[in-house]
């Protein structure tokens, strides 16, 4: 797979991934610069940059994963929409296989399922 056009293509999956690395290594650097302090007042600066950075950038990197999810929901969406729209399903027979689906029981089989 060409990285380049993966890239282009999933750019908010991309940003989300850097963006949730970013805000682990600033967690992990504030951590290590707290813990390698031993009053409070030299462990405020590393709460404040490394704390809320990798926060920040954790959320960042959440909020753009969910909305690659929802970009690719709505363009199924798009897609059974613009079927329906250029009538290339029946709906008498989607109705019917809908009702036959309704009325198969257990060990029963569908009335449709030797066709293809």
């Amino acid at each position: 797979m060409d990285i380049i056009r993966w890239l282009r293509n999933q750019w908010d999956r991309a940003l989300a991934v850097l963006a949730v690395l970013l805000g682990a290594i600033a967690l992990i650097l504030g951590w290590l610069g707290v813990s390698s302090s031993t009053l409070a007042t030299q462990q405020l600066p590393y709460l404040a940059s490394g704390g809320l950075l990798g926060i920040f950038a954790l959320g960042i990197g959440a909020t753009l994963w969910l909305s690659a999810d929802l970009r690719d929901e709505w363009r199924v969406l798009d897609d059974i929409r613009r079927e329906l729209k250029e009538g290339r399903g029946d709906p008498a027979r989607n109705g019917r296989l809908h009702d036959e689906m309704i009325d198969m029981g257990p060990g029963r089989e569908s009335i449709t399922s030797g066709r293809s």
